[in-house]
């Protein structure tokens, strides 16, 4: 149990599950590689992504920087955990642009990448090390 001030506790299986509710409405037809993402936010709540393809590939979204979105537009911009699951045969992790916009919502935070039965855990910051941040830019 958190004690006032102390930050939510991670419920890892219900950010899984919405993984998995996201996942299932991926828009998939040319990879058919389904992707769903539950990021939860510091404000307690989960904001679900999924991957949305395009013949062009180069202007598919993926679930992950999607999620990012849902929770930007709600005005969540601070975020606690992520959780990725993919139809692969093992864990996949977030893509380099995905990456690099986790790595842009500060202080890092966990990831767990689910696939195939199996279960991998990393950090943003583990996943992009040195990452392109605001303090770079001198404005900081």
């Amino acid at each position: 149990m958190n004690r006032p001030g102390d930050p939510p506790t991670v419920d890892w299986a219900a950010l899984h599950r919405e993984a998995l509710a996201a996942q299932a409405e991926a828009y998939a037809p040319y990879s058919r590689f389904a992707v769903g993402a539950a990021l939860l936010g510091v404000d307690g709540r989960i904001y679900r992504g999924c991957n949305v393809e395009n013949v062009s590939y180069g202007l598919t979204v993926c679930a992950e920087r999607n999620a990012i979105g849902h929770a930007v537009v709600s005005g969540t911009r601070g975020f606690l955990a992520l959780v990725v699951v993919t139809p692969a045969s093992s864990p996949v992790v977030p893509c380099g642009m995905c990456r690099q916009v986790l790595a842009e919502f500060l202080p890092s935070f966990p990831v767990r990448a689910y696939a195939g039965g199996g279960m991998l855990e990393t950090t943003v910051e583990a996943l992009l090390p040195h990452a392109f941040e605001p303090d770079d830019l001198g404005r900081g």
